[in-house]
């Protein structure tokens, strides 16, 4: 995922009142800072210089260009001088692309000894910015802002996150994501409404038989197969019972061909991700295990049991996060460790947690699973990575969608796991065990949830904003008296604004 094929464009109002030299300034000034902006390492797609706004039809015009440029993705608006917020209604109305208002100036410090009329009626973003700020308040429109010295590493960084989570907004408009069969039965935490998704987030969600599915891996070639066998023996620790010539290598044969199957129904299907079932395999001989893990480090979606607003949250969460160190995967919530002073969760899946998060060399193997009936899967087996990281899951309420976070630090494990035959991870919800369990809970989160270890609170904060949505943070200072009221509220606001 390259995001540098993606466009910000970088968007100065004004106003013809100040003359043409200043005007000249204002341009010359905007220019130097988009070329800033696009080569900081910390914003990771381009930013294209656009040509001052001085009335309406001129900031019209470029904000309804932005809506049909394929490549631009957002809006980063600046006031260099006074532009009066009247002008921007019109083009402000029909911005279907996200919005980062940038509150800066060009100048970093004031020039004490030389500061004159000249230099004010030039450099009035700090007013300028509150005139622009008041019509999109007013407008109720979704927009980040951002404020502080376009030179600020700390103003980088916020720009960054916002243009990475608009990156996987845009990816989502027109995504498809396919479901084989349907929820895992009598499920409610998995299931949604799929209509009002699509015209919330912009993508489709449509089943497919698993026949369907069936079909394409029943068409994969020998030599295909072979070949992909080749590639675990070369990337992973392969299990010794799976290798040519042993008892359960062709267990390892049929994996790949699955894997070969999906990823070419997806490919053909135009997918950026799946979600699949184990009380529905029919055809199949083993549920899809090293397979979901594999095509989620290549950046497809995925989530289990029908599962599909995380195997959508895991797709966005892959684009926002490409190009940073650290990976993103589907989770699950598995089990406590309750000891005294050092509460812990343990997060794993069956089989599918993809090996981008993985700490060291990924062991192949193959175990029972125990449900579902069918022939035992192979898997990637590894522990992940400690550090910061974040976990977070789309809940249907209803009537709206609520985007629920919880910042956790992952832990190394203390202990061997030997009979524990799937990837997992150790970790200590913020702000505690308690506070952060029982806020999820209350929240109605899922079991469910897209993890990782590249992205911030921050980031899926402003892509919520994009969507339109209800975002939930349990972070390092949250307060349940505090959170319940604010989920309250949250209720109270939603329902008015409909």
């Amino acid at each position: 995922m390259d995001l540098k094929k993606f466009e910000v464009w970088f968007v100065t109002g004004s106003q013809h009142l100040y003359g043409e030299e200043t005007l000249k300034q204002v341009a010359a000034h905007s220019q130097t800072i988009a070329k800033a902006l696009n080569d900081s390492p910390q914003i990771p797609v381009k930013v294209v210089f656009r040509p001052t706004v001085k009335t309406p039809e001129e900031i019209y015009k470029t904000l309804l260009e932005a809506n049909t440029t394929k490549e631009c993705i957002g809006i980063i608006a600046w006031m260099h001088t006074f532009s009066p917020a009247k002008m921007w209604i019109g083009g402000l109305r029909i911005l279907q692309k996200p919005l980062v208002h940038l509150h800066t100036q060009f100048n970093r410090d004031i020039p004490w000894g030389q500061i004159d009329m000249d230099f004010m009626n030039l450099n009035q973003s700090a007013h300028g910015d509150r005139e622009f700020g008041f019509i999109m308040s007013r407008m109720r429109l979704n927009r980040k802002v951002v404020t502080g010295h376009w030179q600020d590493p700390d103003t980088l960084d916020r720009l960054g996150a916002w243009a990475r989570a608009a990156a996987g907004w845009n990816d989502w408009q027109g995504a498809k994501f396919v479901r084989f069969g349907d929820n895992m039965r009598q499920v409610a935490v998995t299931e949604g409404d799929k209509v009002e998704a699509e015209m919330q987030f912009g993508y489709s969600v449509n089943t497919h038989g698993v026949g369907d599915l069936v079909a394409v891996i029943n068409s994969i070639t020998d030599s295909a197969v072979a070949s992909l066998v080749k590639e675990y023996e070369e990337k992973y620790k392969v299990a010794d019972s799976l290798r040519k010539g042993k008892g359960q290598h062709d267990s390892l044969r049929d994996a790949a061909r699955i894997e070969l199957g999906l990823k070419t129904f997806l490919e053909q299907g135009g997918f950026k991700g799946f979600t699949d079932t184990f009380e529905d395999l029919h055809g199949m001989v083993q549920l899809p295990g090293i397979a979901a893990q594999r095509l989620m480090a290549a950046g497809f979606g995925f989530a289990g049991e029908g599962d599909w607003k995380t195997a959508a949250l895991v797709r966005a969460m892959k684009v926002m996060g490409a190009g940073l160190p650290g990976g993103n995967s589907f989770m699950e919530d598995y089990t406590y460790h309750f000891e005294p002073g050092n509460n812990m969760v343990l997060g794993a899946h069956m089989l599918e947690i993809c090996e981008s998060i993985a700490s060291g060399q990924p062991s192949c193997e193959i175990h029972p699973l125990g449900i579902g009936g069918k022939a035992d899967p192979v898997r990637l087996v590894f522990n992940s990575a400690a550090g910061p990281a974040i976990n977070a899951s789309v809940i249907d309420m209803g009537n709206r969608f609520r985007l629920l976070v919880n910042e956790v630090e992952a832990v190394a494990p203390t202990h061997e796991l030997p009979k524990l035959p799937v990837a997992r991870v150790l970790w200590k919800p913020y702000p505690d065990m308690r506070t952060g369990c029982t806020a999820w809970i209350l929240a109605g989160g899922a079991h469910h949830t897209g993890y990782s270890q590249n992205l911030t609170a921050e980031h899926l904060r402003d892509f919520a904003d994009m969507a339109g949505i209800e975002f939930a943070l349990i972070g390092k200072n949250t307060e349940l008296y505090s959170f319940r009221n604010e989920l309250r509220w949250n209720e109270a606001y939603y329902q008015l604004n409909k």
